[in-house]
């Protein structure tokens, strides 16, 4: 049977009122676990060999290495969302792998990162980031797409090793529009946590379904969305703990309230903005933004927020002309 995207909206209209009727259900707790192991049955998202680090309270921290070529190395961190994984990035890696080293970041709880039941913020994802720097032992630029751009800010206001930011499509230059960014303006997220954590089986059964995430990446994309990383997608949310991460991400509690003014606005190194359009976030402050000492944005026409899989020449030479000036 076909599956239309009505057929996924009203799926997600069902979970959405599941959340509703479960306002008022006992809540469920999460405890920490210290020791936990990355998901070693995921195929690789990426060339290169697959490491991991332990960070200390969390579990083991998937990335990607490949260090031949010259130069800086380049650390790529992927979206966060309900299928996230380095294989968003893999057009960026695919373009650099061979002539300078390149390394790649999973988010705790994606990927191939260890996926406990524990509590999952931005603290987390960013201490991800430096300790992954740490082991480079040098410094690095920086390449992050959306909400992995704010973490990728805050990393870089405590950690001197990162060099530059190139920031795709990031979240917290404009106004949200709707969904996950909105769901912490009250209490940063906590009521719609509880809400989405009762019935999480359910509701992450129903997202992670091949039309539900075709139907979500078909708003970054202009044209046909890419059937490599929508079964990547498939692969990388059928993995065991891959619920946890997400329901904090969807009640909004890894998005910082005023990214601009806490993280942005504090940036004193080289930054290049990529952007067009975007369905989930938008770049009112964006001006005010470039306006800056070493801030610059280049539009990738005829984008929507994942200009590395439709107009990678365009990135590219994006890219290098920003990381040349910087010589």
């Amino acid at each position: 049977m076909k599956i239309t995207r009505k057929a996924v909206a009203l799926v997600l209209l069902a979970g959405a009122l599941a959340v509703g009727l479960a306002a008022c259900a006992p809540t469920a707790t999460t405890v920490p676990v210290p020791d936990a192991k990355a998901t070693t049955g995921l195929r690789p998202a990426l060339s290169g060999e697959r490491k991991y680090l332990d960070l200390p309270g969390f579990g083991q921290v998937a990335y990607y290495v490949d260090t031949r070529g010259e130069g800086r190395p380049l650390v790529l961190t992927p979206s966060v969302n309900a299928a996230a994984s380095a294989y968003e990035m893999k057009p960026v890696w695919d373009a650099y792998v061979g002539t300078r080293p390149v390394y790649a970041l999973e988010w705790p709880g994606f990927g191939s990162s260890a996926r406990p039941d524990t509590q999952y913020t931005k603290e987390l994802m960013t201490r991800s980031l430096n300790a992954l720097v740490e082991l480079i032992g040098t410094d690095v630029d920086v390449v992050g797409l959306s909400l992995g751009g704010e973490f990728d800010a805050r990393a870089a206001l405590s950690e001197p090793r990162i060099r530059s930011l190139a920031l795709i499509s990031p979240s917290g230059l404009g106004k949200p529009r709707g969904g996950t960014q909105e769901a912490n303006a009250e209490d940063g997220g906590k009521k719609l946590y509880d809400r989405l954590n009762s019935v999480s089986t359910p509701l992450y059964a129903a997202l992670r379904i091949k039309p539900s995430i075709e139907y979500f990446l078909s708003r970054s994309f202009r044209g046909p969305v890419d059937s490599g990383l929508v079964d990547y997608g498939m692969d990388t949310s059928r993995q065991p703990g891959a619920k946890y991460a997400p329901v904090y991400f969807i009640s909004g509690q890894l998005f910082t309230d005023d990214a601009y003014g806490e993280l942005y606005s504090k940036l004193t190194i080289p930054v290049i903005v990529l952007y067009d359009q975007d369905g989930f976030v938008s770049f009112e402050r964006l001006q005010q933004f470039t306006q800056q000492e070493g801030v610059k944005a280049v539009r990738i026409q005829d984008t929507d927020g994942l200009p590395q899989f439709e107009k990678m020449p365009e990135v590219k030479a994006a890219l290098d002309t920003f990381w040349a000036a910087q010589k």
